[in-house]
């Protein structure tokens, strides 16, 4: 007998002897250095930019506050007022928002002012309405008040030809009050991202479909689809194809002509079957396939016709980690908002856990009682895990024994934009 068989390690996760395997951080870096943003540039109105990613820099038309006006209901005069009581005669008329008073309010007189009026001539200070008793002729009143008091300068929050918003920025409610109070009514923004979701695999049927001994359910493209309109994109259905390459072929052809990025589950590793790679292989577009991750040990990147392909693992919770690791900052790029780190935080760790080197791992998660606890299996089939979770805890690629109450890095779903 001449085969002889490798030696018994009974570790799927185990790093082949030889095999190059991409680091994390490595395979990160290739997507951010050969990636740019793919998608055109519009006008818009304002009212229809939410969540739209800016194309420019936006520039404040209009200072805010256009004119020095109120903060509070009260009496307006100048120069402050020193210690002790002051009897000060009050001016017929008033300021309000909107109805600027016409005339001077000359020295040593006061004028009813309101909240966001703007300050007529001869007021620099306001003095609270609860500071002070009237007869309606004057006001008597305590100092010591300093000059400028309850009063706001013009432009002391933004002036005009100020960038407000920066380039690549998501638009928020907050963003569209900011832009509209500074005298702008439409923005250049790019058009949103549209994300292809395909899965393969002759297993595979439909939610609502009949289920034939040994077929699954497909639980990845709803997940994917969903996850990639929360994130602000525009989800594109590929549907389903059956493990033909010929087949697999035509739908990446007819897909590179609709949509701005490609994510597809299943076929991503190097079996008889694995016909996504086999493709990117064959294209001349393949990077990467072998990244140093758990879950989501086979991982295509690559190019079809110009459109970038994330060749997912098809097990869903693999899946669901390598988008928020490596297809998420990528859309952001392609979507024009540039590359972004997701936000992770230094928590105690509620679980212990031995770490063997050579793969980063990320753990299923979510906060209670001031420590991150971890899902009871880091089986990547417990699907069950994902909804369970909300966050994950990265763990490093060296060795490492984690004990609890040990610092480790958590990132809330909310931090992939999720």
């Amino acid at each position: 007998m001449t085969l002889k068989p490798p030696p018994l390690r009974n570790d799927c996760f185990a790093l082949p002897a030889g095999v190059h395997w991409t680091p994390v951080d490595e395979a990160l870096a290739l997507l951010r250095d050969r990636l740019h943003p793919v998608t055109a540039v519009e006008t818009v109105a304002l009212v229809d930019a939410l969540d739209r990613v800016l194309a420019k820099d936006v520039i404040a038309q209009r200072s805010n506050p256009p004119l020095p006006n109120s903060a509070v209901d009260g009496y307006g005069f100048a120069g402050g007022l020193s210690d002790g009581e002051h009897l000060i005669p009050l001016m017929e008329g008033r300021a309000a928002a909107g109805l600027a008073f016409e005339g001077e309010v000359p020295p040593g007189h006061a004028i009813r002012i309101l909240t966001g009026a703007s300050l007529p001539k001869g007021v620099d200070t306001v003095i609270l309405q609860e500071d002070v008793t009237t007869d309606g002729t004057a006001i008597a009143c305590r100092g010591p008040l300093r000059q400028g008091a309850n009063a706001r300068k013009a432009g002391e929050d933004v002036a005009a030809g100020e960038v407000i918003l920066s380039a690549r920025r998501r638009l928020t409610p907050a963003d569209l009050a900011l832009v509209s109070a500074t005298g702008g009514n439409a923005l250049e923004v790019r058009k949103p991202l549209r994300v292809g979701i395909l899965s393969t695999g002759d297993e595979l049927v439909g939610a609502g479909e009949e289920a034939k001994s040994g077929q699954i359910f497909d639980a990845n493209r709803p997940m994917l689809l969903a996850m990639s309109a929360r994130m602000g994109y525009v989800p594109v259905d590929l549907g389903r194809v059956m493990d033909d390459r010929e087949l697999l072929r035509k739908c990446l052809d007819e897909a590179a002509d609709k949509v701005d990025v490609i994510l597809t589950s299943g076929g991503a590793s190097a079996g008889d079957e694995d016909h996504m790679s086999a493709l990117l292989c064959e294209s001349g577009a393949m990077q990467e396939w072998r990244i140093a991750i758990k879950p989501g040990r086979p991982l295509a990147l690559g190019m079809w016709q110009g459109v970038p392909v994330f060749g997912l693992p098809g097990n869903p919770v693999a899946a669901l980690i390598c988008s928020l690791v490596f297809a998420r900052p990528a859309m952001d790029l392609l979507a024009g908002r540039g590359w972004h780190v997701p936000q992770g935080f230094q928590v105690p760790a509620g679980f212990s856990k031995l770490m063997k080197p050579g793969r980063r791992e990320y753990l299923r998660a979510r906060m209670r009682g001031g420590r991150v606890e971890v899902f009871k299996s880091d089986g990547s089939g417990r699907i069950s895990g994902l909804s369970w979770a909300e966050g994950l805890v990265e763990l490093g690629d060296g060795a490492a024994e984690i004990a609890e109450g040990d610092p480790v890095m958590y990132f809330p779903y909310a931090s992939f934009g999720m």
